[in-house]
C-alpha cells in the first residue's frame, strides 16, 4: 500500500516539517527523550493520513536510540498497514511487553486489539479472538469507549466471517453509542486502535 497524499493545512505542514527536522537533529545528537517525544507526535499525524512509509522510517530512526514502546507500536501499525504481518506482530509484541511493564493499561489494550487485527487478517480467527477478549475488559476498566466499540465490532466481524450471525449481532449490539459521523455498529473497523498518549504508568 502506497502513502496517499491528502490536503494538508499549510500551517500544520510547517509545524510538521519543523518537528521532522527537530527529530532528525535529536537522533543525530543522540537525544532519545526528544526524539521519542517529537517522533511520536509526528507519527500520530502521519498514521491518520496513511503516510506509512514515513512512519516506518521515523520510528526506525527513533529505535536506533534504544527500545521505545510507542515507536514499536507505531512501526507495527505501519508494517501491518502495508501488508507485512510478521514484522508487525514482532513490533506489537515488543510494545505490548513494554506497556505491561510500565503499567500503561490503555496502551496495552490498544496493542492487544491491533495484534488481534493482524491475526484476523491472516485468517487466524482463534488468535484474533483471544487477543480481542484480552483487550475488551481493559478498555472497559480504563473507560476507553471508542476502543471498546472497535474491539466489539472486531469480535463481531470474526464471528460473522465464521457464519455465526447470532454471536456477531450480539457483539455488534453491545457496542457503546457512537458519536455522530463515526463508524456504525456492524461494520468492520477499517483502522487499528490508536493508543492513549501519556507517560508510562498512566491509565
Amino acid at each position: 500500500m502506497e502513502d496517499r497524499e491528502r490536503p494538508v493545512n499549510p500551517a500544520a505542514a510547517t509545524t510538521i516539517a519543523r518537528r521532522v527536522e527537530v527529530h532528525r537533529l535529536a537522533v543525530a545528537g543522540r537525544q532519545p527523550e526528544i526524539a521519542r517525544d517529537v517522533g511520536g507526535r509526528v507519527c500520530r499525524v502521519w498514521l491518520r493520513t496513511s503516510r506509512f512509509a514515513a512512519v516506518e522510517a521515523m520510528a526506525t530512526a527513533t529505535l536506533t536510540l534504544g527500545p521505545d514502546a510507542n515507536s514499536f507500536y507505531q512501526r507495527g501499525w505501519a508494517l501491518s498497514s502495508t501488508g507485512r504481518p510478521r514484522p508487525a506482530l514482532e513490533d506489537y509484541q515488543q510494545a505490548l511487553t513494554m506497556y505491561r511493564q510500565a503499567g500503561h493499561r490503555g496502551n496495552e489494550a490498544a496493542t492487544l486489539n491491533n495484534i488481534g487485527r493482524v491475526y484476523a487478517s491472516q485468517g487466524d480467527r482463534q488468535q484474533a479472538l483471544d487477543h480481542y477478549h484480552q483487550a475488551l475488559p481493559i478498555q472497559r476498566e480504563v473507560g476507553d469507549r471508542a476502543g471498546e466499540a472497535a474491539t466489539l465490532n472486531n469480535i463481531g466481524s470474526v464471528y460473522d466471517s465464521q457464519g455465526d450471525r447470532q454471536q456477531a449481532l450480539d457483539h455488534y449490539h453491545q457496542s457503546p453509542p457512537h458519536p455522530a459521523g463515526s463508524r456504525r455498529p456492524g461494520r468492520r473497523s477499517r483502522h487499528p486502535v490508536q493508543h492513549r498518549d501519556g507517560p508510562p504508568g498512566g491509565r
